[in-house]
């Protein structure tokens, strides 16, 4: 009987140390990379701060040999700055962070660092518009009418300048549905 009951706790212990294996955690260490393809467009111009979005993990995180983060989990993000663009004077800008990913049915908090950008300033192509069209306007002014008609023409050139940096200054931050961004984990992520 003595040998019979120590096969048998034996294989009790092999059979269980196996099963709380299979639920042993693993953390994905705070710097980690997640790549993730956005499921929602998003739009400095439309979209605002707090407003959710959802994702997908597109590279699987692997640690220690073993998939953490499988490739296709949900991740759930937060729009965190949204500024639409201005006509003259404002660039948009659109950043975001990452909120929470679900992987085997459970849903983990994440803590991410912010990825987006903000538009180069309209400040250097205004110039250009206006300048160039007061300059324009002088010209044809100076042909028309001499001195009085290039002070006109170069205030109406000036005009038809800032008409048109206006009409065209718009560039909103664009983010299809798709497009693929990477986050930074800020703190470590515990996956059972």
């Amino acid at each position: 009987m003595g040998k019979r009951f120590a096969v048998g706790l034996f294989l009790m212990v092999a059979v269980l140390g196996m099963s709380l294996g299979a639920f042993a955690a693993t953390t994905v260490p705070a710097g980690t990379t997640l790549s993730v393809r956005l499921i929602d467009s998003l739009s400095s111009a439309k979209n605002r701060v707090g407003e959710p979005f959802a994702a997908s993990v597109d590279v699987p995180v692997v640690v220690g040999g073993k998939t953490v983060v499988p490739r296709g989990a949900r991740v759930n993000g937060e729009v965190v700055s949204a500024v639409a663009s201005g006509r003259l004077r404002t660039p948009a800008k659109l950043y975001l962070k990452l909120v929470s990913i679900e992987i085997n049915g459970r849903t983990y908090p994440l803590s991410t660092g912010f990825t987006g950008r903000t538009e180069k300033s309209h400040a250097q192509r205004n110039v250009a518009a206006i300048g160039g069209g007061a300059a324009a306007g002088a010209i044809i002014g100076a042909i028309a009418g001499g001195g009085k008609g290039a002070a006109i023409g170069s205030v109406a050139g000036a005009g038809a300048g800032t008409a048109g940096a206006a009409a065209t200054g718009k560039k909103d931050v664009e983010y299809p549905s798709e497009r693929l961004l990477r986050f930074t984990l800020k703190n470590a992520l515990t996956v059972q």
